[in-house]
């Protein structure tokens, strides 16, 4: 196998391969011996037919195009691997093949352009100033995180006597009109809703307030110009409403008896000093991000790189796969997501692309700095990070470390020394 190596603009690379005639041949010899199972010659059994029956039957190309597709991965492989040793790259993303020559007692070439991953050349970065955050704790954070316990440790009681308030829990029958006749999805009964949630079309839980269980009543609204079902976008709708019941929250008193109930103080004293601690930590750390997100974004602008769009394209590529692993695993397929969300693949990818140039330049300037200022990571870091990952995950760090691969081993010093220099860069600022 050959490569020709060849350097393009915007940090693109062309790598051409020729696969010899012989590994082609070879190729389709195993293709054959793969498929002649489930060819169907007449005048011979299925998988009896020679090979020179099958070609004369279906054409002499029948097991290029298999071949073809099992050689590229293994050859595109193989050149990568080359060009990276040779010419002192790293590639950077998914390649573009195209096919130079495909055709019968011919050698296959192929051309695969990838992104390599583009030189950094950096602007300041130590003795940055960043505006900052406050992490002071105030009286009304902690009574804002006092509501909300409050808001959790309420008790749901039934409504009598009285109509529907704002804030009330209801359930409610309705059926609804468009143009006096029934849609599709209008149509519910013992429907859970909080007024004031903003959960139905706007307008329409206000009208609920003030009847009584019991009580029927039209409400007229009309659905946004945007609605997500377009037969109904813009066009006005008659809900017949029934209240079936009400419910409303009532809440606890905040008092010692209360502080004990959701902590582990005695005084309401004592719960509030805990919080005001406890908020003091999130603030300092939120604060810190921000500064150190702040700092790394200047460093950034004063920088400069060329990140190719297939680089970007490819990295957008890998996070929304990741997305439709985690959509497999609530039983939810991309096709589905997309037909709900009225979006493509490519929409998705496109819409990705910003927030991963972003992430990508972050991490090519803090991969610059380590190495300009000679950041090593030794075992002992290596070793303690994975005994904390063990923790975490209540395995043994032996254990953990024994089925880590060499690649998440450098992988992870590799993180570790960006880590480092974002340490660096924090606490060089001003």
């Amino acid at each position: 196998m050959s490569v020709k190596y060849e350097e393009l603009e915007h940090n693109l690379v062309k790598l051409t391969v020729e696969i010899p005639l012989d590994e082609v041949k070879a190729a389709e010899d195993t293709v054959y011996k793969r498929m002649r199972g489930r060819i169907n010659v007449p005048g011979f059994r299925k998988g009896k037919a020679p090979r020179n029956i099958i070609e004369h039957a279906y054409g002499k190309g029948i097991f290029l195009e298999d071949a073809v597709n099992d050689l590229v991965p293994m050859a595109y492989e193989k050149a990568v691997a080359e060009a990276e040793k040779e010419n002192g790259i790293k590639v950077a993303s998914y390649p573009e093949i195209s096919y130079e020559q495909v055709e019968l007692d011919k050698p296959v070439v192929f051309a695969a352009t990838v992104a390599k991953r583009p030189e950094v050349k950096l602007g300041q970065y130590k003795g940055l100033k960043v505006d900052t955050i406050s992490a002071e704790v105030t009286d009304e954070d902690i009574e804002a995180e006092i509501k909300r316990e409050q808001e959790k440790n309420a008790s749901i009681i039934p409504v009598e006597g009285r109509p529907v308030e704002d804030g009330d829990m209801i359930t409610l029958d309705f059926l609804g009109k468009t143009d006096g006749v029934a849609f599709e999805g209008g149509e519910s009964h013992d429907y859970p809703l909080t007024i004031g949630s903003g959960s139905f079309i706007p307008g329409f839980e206000q009208q609920l307030i003030g009847m009584n269980i019991g009580e029927t009543k039209d409400i007229e609204v009309s659905f946004p110009e945007d609605y997500h079902e377009k037969t109904l976008a813009g066009k006005p709708a008659v809900f017949t409403c029934t209240i079936k019941s009400i419910k409303t929250k009532e809440l606890p008193e905040i008092d010692d008896e209360f502080a004990s109930e959701v902590s582990d103080f005695e005084t309401l004293a004592e719960y509030k000093e805990d919080l005001r601690k406890k908020l003091s930590e999130e603030k300092e750390k939120t604060a810190k991000t921000a500064k150190e997100d702040a700092l790394v974004a200047k460093i950034v602008e004063g920088s400069e790189m060329d990140v190719p769009d297939l680089m970007i394209t490819s990295e957008a590529r890998n996070t929304i796969n990741s997305f439709a692993q985690q959509l497999r695993s609530q039983g939810l397929s991309m096709e589905q997501y997309m037909q709900y969300t009225g979006q493509t693949e490519e929409a998705l990818i496109e819409s990705e692309k910003p927030n991963t140039e972003k992430r990508i330049k972050t991490r090519l300037v803090l991969e610059a700095v380590a190495k300009a200022e000679n950041i090593e990571v030794t075992d002992e870091d290596v070793n303690a990070d994975i005994a904390k990952t063990a923790e975490q995950y209540k395995m043994e760090t032996e254990k953990l470390r024994g089925i880590m691969s060499e690649e998440q081993i450098e992988q992870l010093k590799e993180d570790l020394a960006v880590g480092k220099a974002l340490d660096l860069i924090y606490e060089q600022s001003k």
